[in-house]
Formats: structure tokens, C-alpha cells, sequence
């Protein structure tokens, strides 16, 4: 068996047992649900774009940080293993 953890059943495995990485995807998710509320409006005002600007920037951090916490997981396990 690989000590490579596919990315799905890592990210549904943190999402259960690590809080720091289910805090970052319940943050992640709320901000793409208020983008597609923006996306979906016909007209946004000037403060509007300002908003969905800054949510898409957050919510890409969020992802790195959530990617970042995947790769320090698969190092770890990876040095268990050894």
C-alpha cells in the first residue's frame, strides 16, 4: 500500500479529525456561497465589486492554507511510516 493518500479521502479525513482544517473549509465554503450570491445579482454596486474581490482573494487564501495543511499531514505520515 502507497503512503500516498489520495487528496479526496485526505480532505474528508481532516475535515473529521483536524479543527483547524474544518474551521478553514467551513470559512472557505461560506465565502464561495456569499461570491455566488454576488455572481448570480445583475448589477453589482462599486462596494459590491469591492466585496467580491476581497471574498475571492480570502477564499484563495483559505485554500492555500487548507493545501498547506494537507502537505505538513502527508509529510507527517509519511515519517510515521518510515
Amino acid at each position: 500500500m502507497s503512503s500516498f493518500e489520495p487528496d479526496d479521502a485526505l480532505r474528508d479525513r481532516l475535515l473529521r479529525e483536524n479543527e483547524e482544517y474544518r474551521m478553514l473549509a467551513t470559512e472557505h465554503q461560506e465565502h464561495e456561497q456569499r461570491i455566488g450570491d454576488l455572481t448570480r445579482k445583475p448589477f453589482l454596486s462599486e462596494e459590491e465589486k469591492v466585496l467580491e474581490k476581497t471574498l475571492k482573494k480570502r477564499k484563495l487564501a483559505l485554500k492555500d492554507q487548507m493545501y498547506a495543511l494537507m502537505q505538513r499531514h502527508r509529510r507527517e505520515t509519511a515519517g510515521d511510516r518510515r
